[in-house]
């Protein structure tokens, strides 16, 4: 089974807008600020996604490009062309007078008189000759009113002579982004990986007191065999870090630190109980930008996402939460966190595009396009349980090989014997549509759907023809390399 991966165009930033043309003072705009753009080039990584880009470890050389805008601001009681002149707000400099929004400059003495003539020529002049004479007098009065409200014995107020105040006015209020930021960051750890030919980045967070932390298997995997993981907490201590337990399949791992004091474990909430639109806050070290904080919301849940793995590799398959909080290379392993400060899910992937996805190879371009995913913290709490309590991992399965049916669902190609697929009556060629209330529409979404219940959970699959199966999960211990 393959999955075709999407691809798209990327901006990279805002193009330079071209030189203008030169244009007369009354129709010069007012030219926004132009904001700074970063890039950075960052090391192979071993993880990747077919159309999901799975965050790699980075050391970026950032740089920074500044286009700096020009300003004009638009001219107030213009009157058209008048006679030989544009007539505009002037103001005296020296011994020219010169047209405050525009670029033309004018004679400091009073304009010639035009030479009379017949008809509507005189009414012209006289028209030109009273704009100079409001315009100059606006500007008069303007400027007159300015040096009566400036003056050193007036009431005006200024900012810059006030005293700096000792502390902010308020506290962050309760289900803020800045309360939430308060809560969590002192138990997000940024992880810094080394293996015998790549090293990294990623991120993680505190489970318990006794130093157990949480993270993303892809993050710690090329430390397995003889590598090494440093973890730098948020004060800045740096201490070692083993590796206790992972499992590729659901991309979870559990790190453990030793003889570190006064740690905060974070609050685990309950992503069975998310909501579409509800909002969450991303932490983690994107390009290695330790303690970044990010904002969004739940964009969707229940999201089939193929993270890592071979084009057809269905190992690595997970029900995402898909959020819209920016995540990039780095946040791997932090956490997606609900605005009461609990942990809801792990971040794991984003939607890149451009990204090559091949194991090893390039991922300059991966990116955050606004489309991120994290793994769901009640699935990735089983298997941190698991990991802590015995080392290894479980993995749930039905014991069926599956792909895409034509007309939508997963269709049933290969049943095991003895597999709980066989036992719950499945045969070759039904095509599963539900599991549960959740619909089914390729074998992805089965294989998700599976690996976020336990073993020996009873599910009902709900096939194309209408009949429906209960299924008790199997379990069978997750091997790593």
């Amino acid at each position: 089974m393959t999955e075709n991966d999407p691809s798209a165009p990327h901006d990279g930033g805002a193009p330079r807008d071209p030189q203008p043309e030169q244009r007369p003072a009354q129709e010069d705009a007012n030219t926004p600020p132009r904001g700074t753009s970063f890039g950075g080039e960052q090391q192979p990584s071993p993880w990747s996604a077919q159309g999901q880009q799975a965050y790699p470890w980075t050391s970026p050389q950032q740089t920074a490009q500044h286009e700096q805008g020009q300003y004009a601001q638009a001219a107030s009681g213009q009157y058209g062309q008048t006679g030989q002149h544009e007539a505009g707000q002037y103001a005296q400099t020296g011994q020219q007078q010169t047209a405050q929004y525009g670029t033309a400059t004018y004679p400091a003495q009073q304009p010639a008189v035009p030479q009379q003539r017949k008809g509507s020529g005189r009414l012209v002049a006289g028209v030109a000759v009273l704009a100079l004479v409001v315009g100059g007098a606006a500007g008069g009065a303007g400027g007159y009113f300015a040096s009566q409200n400036s003056g050193s014995g007036g009431s005006s107020y200024n900012a810059l002579d006030q005293p700096v105040p000792n502390q902010q006015t308020s506290a962050a209020p309760s289900g803020s982004v800045e309360a939430v930021a308060q809560k969590v960051s002192p138990s997000v750890v940024e992880l810094v990986v080394s293996g015998s030919q790549e090293q990294g980045e990623g991120s993680g967070f505190v489970l318990s007191t006794d130093g157990y932390i949480l993270t993303n298997n892809h993050v710690v995997e090329v430390a397995a065999n003889g590598g090494s993981i440093q973890a730098v907490f948020q004060d800045g201590t740096k201490v070692p870090a083993s590796i206790v337990g992972r499992d590729p399949t659901t991309d979870v791992a559990v790190v453990k630190v030793q003889n570190v004091k006064n740690l905060t474990p974070v609050a685990l909430g309950n992503s069975d109980q998310l909501q579409v639109g509800q909002g969450v806050v991303a932490f983690g070290s994107p390009f290695e930008l330790a303690g970044t904080v990010t904002s969004g919301i739940v964009s969707a849940l229940h999201r089939p996402v193929r993270a890592g793995g071979d084009s057809g590799d269905q190992t690595t398959v997970m029900s995402a939460i898909q959020t819209d909080a920016a995540i990039n290379p780095g946040n791997s392993g932090g956490p997606l966190v609900n605005l009461s400060g609990q942990v809801i899910g792990i971040d794991s992937a984003i939607y890149s595009p451009q990204s090559s996805g091949g194991l090893g190879q390039q991922q300059s371009e991966a990116t955050n396009a606004g489309i991120g995913f994290a793994i769901p913290i009640n699935q990735a709490r089983r298997t941190a349980q698991e990991i802590i309590s015995t080392g290894k991992a479980t993995q749930t399965y039905i014991g069926a090989g599956v792909s895409d049916a034509q007309s939508g669902g997963a269709l049933i190609q290969s049943v095991q014997a003895g597999s709980p697929a066989e036992q719950a009556g499945l045969k070759a060629g039904d095509v599963v549509t539900k599991v549960d209330t959740l619909v089914i529409n390729d074998a992805d979404g089965l294989i998700a759907a599976v690996r976020t219940r336990a073993p020996n959970d009873k599910v009902t699959f709900t096939l194309s023809d209408g009949r429906t199966v209960q299924v008790t999960l199997g379990g069978q211990e997750v091997q790593v390399n």
